[in-house]
C-alpha cells in the first residue's frame, strides 16, 4: 500500500476533487489520516475542515455526497486526486463547481 506523506504540510494533504463521469474539477479541500481512512471505509468523501479544525463528509447537511470511485495519488505521495459521483452542487454557492469564475484582464499575464 503507498503511503502517504502527511508530513509536509501540518498532517494534511491536498486533495483535488474530479467529477468521474466528465474529468470536471469539482473543488479544491484536505485531508488528514483520519478523513482518509473513514473516505476509504465508508467510500464517502470525508475531509478535514481548516477552519472547523474538524472532519467533515461532504453532504451531510446539505445532502451533496461525493461517493468515490477511485483515489489516486501523485508522484510525490503527498496530494490526493478523488474521482466520485457528485450528488448535487460540490461548491457551497450551490455551483455544481466550485470552479466557475474567469479571471479575465492583463493583471494575470
Amino acid at each position: 500500500m503507498i503511503q502517504i506523506d502527511f508530513k509536509k504540510n501540518n498532517g494534511l494533504v491536498p486533495v483535488i476533487v474530479q467529477d468521474v463521469h466528465t474529468n470536471q474539477v469539482l473543488m479544491l479541500a484536505y485531508m488528514n489520516e483520519e478523513s482518509l481512512r473513514l473516505s476509504i471505509e465508508t467510500k464517502l468523501a470525508t475531509y478535514y475542515s481548516r477552519s472547523r479544525k474538524s472532519l467533515w463528509i461532504k453532504g451531510e447537511t446539505s445532502g451533496h455526497y461525493q461517493h468515490i470511485q477511485d483515489i489516486l495519488v501523485d508522484c510525490d505521495n503527498d496530494t490526493l486526486l478523488l474521482k466520485v459521483e457528485q450528488d448535487g452542487a460540490a461548491c457551497h454557492t450551490g455551483k455544481y463547481s466550485c470552479f466557475y469564475r474567469n479571471i479575465e484582464g492583463d493583471e494575470i499575464l
